[in-house]
């Protein structure tokens, strides 16, 4: 999964990271942009894995079996 917080003051968004990265992205912003504020704002869930690559892996290996099988059969 993939986080990425919104800042609750200004347009301010981090990027799409793990959780404890974004955190501290929006805590570092606040510190900056806001120091007076306690930094809130919302949280943003991507439950696709960003670094997956689909079905490529799945088609890959089928097309293997299907080269083995047909070399075994001649």
């Amino acid at each position: 999964m993939a986080y990425r917080y919104r800042c609750g003051e200004c347009g301010f968004s981090t990027r799409w990271t793990t959780e404890s990265e974004a955190e501290d992205l929006s805590v570092a912003h606040y510190a900056d942009r806001h120091p007076q504020l306690v930094p809130g704002g919302s949280v943003e869930i991507n439950r696709k894995n960003p670094e997956a690559v689909g079905c490529l892996p799945l088609i890959g290996i089928a097309l293997l079996l299907f080269l083995i099988i047909a070399s075994c059969q001649r």
